[in-house]
């Protein structure tokens, strides 16, 4: 088992609880297959910043990230389902 960190940004444009349950998603499927040791939004105001660019027309992103240990197979697993699920703008997956 690695340790990786995954940084996810998700859409605001569908409101807070669409993007918690986004979150839940991914929280589900990391403990499914592997040990999270933390998941929490990524700077202040619950994580939601401003992009440095437009990303499908959206000018804010709500960060979160999710730190756990897992098989090598699994961050490839968690980019491809992120690849095909709306409200996920990206996705940035680093082996401690």
């Amino acid at each position: 088992m690695n340790n990786y960190e995954t940084m996810f940004v998700f859409s605001v444009a569908k409101g807070e609880e669409a993007t918690a349950a986004l979150e839940a998603k991914f929280k589900a499927l990391i403990e499914a297959n592997g040990t999270l040791t933390a998941s929490e939004p990524f700077g202040s105001n619950g994580g939601v910043r401003t992009l440095a660019y437009e990303i499908d027309d959206q000018t804010q992103g709500a960060y979160v990230l999710m730190t756990y240990a897992a098989k090598p197979e699994l961050p490839a697993e968690i980019e491809r389902i992120a690849g095909i699920t709306d409200g996920v703008l990206r996705v940035l997956t680093i082996r401690k």
